[in-house]
């Protein structure tokens, strides 16, 4: 009969296996709320699955990374994104011993509280607390996902109870972004993973979608870093294991770190701010924008689940509800709210 792979296995395994600069398993901070510790999974794994089976993560696969009603199944979603985050995580801790299940449930929970409609979505809360702060307490000076990421898994899933994640775990996705660095490797990696990711699957995006070509990125960037996606990420991912395999932080070599930052500066101008890639945008954040001011003048037309305690909720409570929308369940609640019916399509 062939042993199982216990829980006490997989963490003695990590022991033997793993760098003595890893988050072990079985010396995590713990959660909130203790668990019984679990047959076969360490607390890592257990996590991982937990945000995987999670409402918001499914919500991910219908909300907007970049380009607005793109045509074409290829353009990356937010769940997309997430994945080839993890992919390249992990494959950063796999190779500096660190660890991997720790560094994949962090990958998988970052993004979580991103709004519908990408970037523009957060941009239109912000507009809308700057517009409301006159009139209503401790409102924030900006929407930040990371922040709702962190309320997501600590407050609002599973029926309002959270996820109950492990503190490693809640420290990364918190400082995925940011000024909060987290204090593990594991969380580093994730960090600088999500910057190697979103620069280049944003331009093979932007190349599909005709907004760039190849030749059209600087020629000092693509020297160091490579001419084609699988190149680029390549050079990144070698270069980043290399600087910090004897390093107390997760860190690249500053050529490349200088290269992969100048092609983000690149895709702010030709790509995030492009008025081709920007034409379906106005109409989004007014969908945001309006959704957030209706709900806030008439807070008993929210959902149970979001229902505010007391009037200092409100604001959040509009948020919770607006942030966790994709895409075109805000897009079909703003017809059903705002178009009369002989108008729809």
């Amino acid at each position: 009969m062939f042993e199982l792979m216990t829980r006490e296995r997989f963490e003695a395994e990590e022991h033997a296996r793993l760098s003595l600069r890893a988050s072990f398993a079985d010396s995590s901070k713990g959660r909130e709320r203790p668990l019984p510790m679990d047959t076969f999974r360490t607390e890592y794994q257990r996590d991982r699955d937990r945000i995987i089976h999670s409402k918001s993560f499914r919500r991910l696969s219908h909300k907007t990374q970049v380009f607005l009603a793109a045509e074409g199944d290829h353009y990356r979603t937010r769940l997309t994104h997430t994945l080839e985050v993890s992919q390249i995580a992990r494959s950063c801790a796999r190779a500096l011993r660190l660890n991997e299940d720790l560094t994949e449930a962090i990958a998988l929970g970052h993004d979580l509280g991103h709004t519908p409609f990408g970037h523009v979505g957060e941009d239109a809360l912000s507009a809308c607390y700057r517009r409301i702060r006159a009139d209503y307490d401790e409102v924030p000076d900006a929407y930040h996902h990371e922040l709702q990421s962190l309320r997501i898994v600590e407050v609002l899933e599973y029926e309002g109870k959270g996820l109950n994640l492990t503190w490693e775990v809640r420290d990364g996705i918190v400082g995925h972004t940011g000024d909060h660095v987290p204090e593990t490797l594991e969380g580093q990696i994730v960090r600088i993973a999500d910057r190697i990711a979103y620069v280049n699957h944003d331009i093979d995006d932007a190349v599909r979608g005709g907004v760039l070509r190849e030749e059209d990125l600087p020629v000092g960037p693509t020297e160091i870093l490579g001419h084609n996606h699988g190149a680029r990420i390549r050079t990144m991912v070698e270069d980043l294991v290399r600087e910090s395999a004897d390093s107390d932080a997760i860190r690249m070599s500053r050529p490349v770190w200088d290269a992969m930052m100048t092609l983000r500066a690149f895709l702010f101008e030709r790509v995030y701010l492009n008025p081709s890639a920007k034409v379906e945008e106005p109409k989004a954040f007014g969908v945001v924008e309006r959704l957030f001011l209706h709900y806030l003048e008439h807070p008993k037309s929210l959902p149970e689940e979001y229902a505010p305690g007391s009037d200092r909720e409100l604001v959040q409570r509009v948020t919770d509800y607006i942030a966790g929308m994709t895409d075109r369940y805000a897009t079909r609640l703003y017809e059903r709210l705002f178009v009369p019916a002989s108008w729809r399509m």
